[in-house]
Parts: structure tokens; sequence; C-alpha cells
């Protein structure tokens, strides 16, 4: 199968395209994973003849992985090896093969576990697929610019093996979400940690600063007058210092604060807008959400 390529349109450096595969069972998918946490488009099983497509589509510049193996419907390890040869013959490419390998009896004891049919022997035992995927395989394990062994490596260290090879610093990149919400709607979702601001001085018992939020500089200084503000305000930045660094090294890809008061409107903001301000300065990648402002901003819209 012949799979022709088009000229890269885009005139800004080499692009970073990283093909992954290797036995079933070996780890391909969290690989690609955390391709994904690491800046990547990734692709999984995408048939070899529509890769040109993938290529001269329009706002597809950044790194792509593809991850491919035996069960795409036109596999054949001389089609990767083509694509491989013409990436880098394009010259505005990077490309690398990366293989993921695995012991024998290791993959045969993750197929126990999960009781799962080998794709190349669905109707044999596990141990026959194997050994034909391995020997279809082999090809594209001597041609591999980066080869892991996975065998004695669990989620988290393959991790570490992949950013080392693919992240843009080698280094894991955890984003940091922080938020504002009301107590009355309820807790937000999927958070890791939370803060009552419901002690700190409020703003809505002055009337000049009721109809404003917590983004205002007038609010924000009414708050931060409290003299718990400060001593609050430090422990909490303290207590991310510890945990985020924690949280990346073990493997997490999103970390997410939520500070809650009576309305979420004013305290709450004030401390989302300082802390994700506090923690973008010391080098996190932080976004930031006020629910409950966002939420009143969507209701006002026209319809």
């Amino acid at each position: 199968m012949s799979t022709s390529l088009p000229p890269s349109a885009s005139g800004d450096g080499p692009r970073r395209f990283v093909v992954v595969t290797g036995p079933s069972g070996a780890g391909r998918s969290s690989a690609l994973n955390v391709l994904e946490d690491a800046g990547f488009e990734t692709i999984d099983n995408l048939p070899l003849r529509l890769l040109p497509a993938l290529l001269e589509g329009p706002g597809h510049d950044g790194p792509v992985a593809l991850g491919i193996d035996t069960r795409n419907r036109d596999f054949s390890t001389d089609a990767v090896l083509e694509l491989l040869g013409q990436l880098t013959a394009r010259g505005d490419t990077r490309a690398d093969l990366l293989y993921l390998d695995c012991a024998t009896d290791v993959l045969l004891r993750r197929y126990s576990e999960t009781r799962r049919r080998h794709p190349m022997a669905p109707e044999d035992r596990p141990a026959d697929g194997v050994a034909r995927e391995q020997d279809l395989l082999r090809p594209l394990r001597a041609r591999a610019d980066v080869l892991i062994d996975t065998s004695a490596l669990n989620v988290h260290q393959l991790r570490t093996e992949v950013e080392r090879w693919f992240a843009p610093d080698g280094r894991h990149h955890l984003s940091v979400s922080v938020q504002s919400f009301s107590y009355k709607r309820g807790l937000p979702q999927s958070v890791d940690m939370v803060f009552d601001c419901r002690f700190l001085r409020n703003p809505y018992w002055e009337d000049a600063l009721r109809p404003l939020d917590g983004r205002d500089a007038k609010v924000a200084d009414y708050i931060q007058v409290d003299p718990n503000y400060g001593p609050f305000a430090d422990k909490v930045f303290d207590l991310c210092q510890l945990l985020l660094p924690a949280s990346r090294a073990e493997g997490k890809s999103h970390f997410s604060i939520a500070f809650g008061c009576t309305g979420g409107q004013h305290r709450s903001v004030t401390m989302a807008q300082a802390h994700a301000l506090r923690l973008a300065q010391a080098g996190w990648q932080v976004s930031i959400r006020h629910r409950e402002l966002d939420g009143q901003q969507k209701s006002e819209a026209p319809t």
C-alpha cells in the first residue's frame, strides 16, 4: 500500500510527528495519553490511506502522535516504513517511531488479567496471537527511533519515560484551574481542593459594593483589609506549593482549586483572582473560572 504525502504548508520549522506502535498490551494507549497531555494531537488507529488528508487539512500545525497497530484496517509493516520514510524525506517534519515493547510472559499475564481476546488470535490461545504479532512487528522494532520496554514499568514510570523523550522540556506539565462558586448552588464537581471564604469580610452588606463583583478593585480592597485575609491567602498558597509539585510527580495532568462563598460574587471571586495570579507568577499554567458570574453572563446574553 502506497501513501503519498502532500508538501507541508508551514514554514515555521520542523513539525513533530510520532508514530506509536508495538505489540497489543505493551502500553500504546497509555503512551498516547501521555503525548496528548504533552501537547500532541493524538489519533489512534487512523487508516494509513487517510493520513494525507490529515496532514494537508487546516488547523493542524502542531505536533501529532499517530497510534498504529495490527488492528488498523490497512496495516502492513511495509506501509508504516514507507510512511516514516516519506515523512523524513519531507524535510519540514521530524518523524520518530516510538515502539512500546514488552516481554512475552508479561503480555500473556496482562491478557490473562483482562480476559480480553488477542486481536491476532480471536479464536486461539493468546500465546499464539502474541507470537504472530511479535513476528509481524519485528521490522518496526528494528527501525524504532525510541524503544521503551514496559515489562517492568507501571503507568507512572511509563509516563516519565515518554515525557523524557517527547515532552517539550522533558518534564510533565500540570494544568491548574482555579474557580469561584456559591455554596447556595452546591459544591463544584471534580475539584481537588475546596476553600471556604465565608469567614471573610462581606462586601454584600455595603450598598456601594453590592452590585459589583470580586474582580473590582474596590471589592478586593474591602476584602483584603480583613486581618484574616493575608494569613489565609498565604497558607493556601503554601499548601499549593507543596501539593502541586507532588501531584505533577505522581502523573496528574490537571489540578483544580475552588473557593466558595455565600453568593459566589464577592469573596470567593477575589480569592480566586488573587490566588490564580500568584500561582501564575510562580510559574504554573493556570486557568480561571467564576461559575456564578459566568452563568449570570450567559443568562443575560441576548437570545
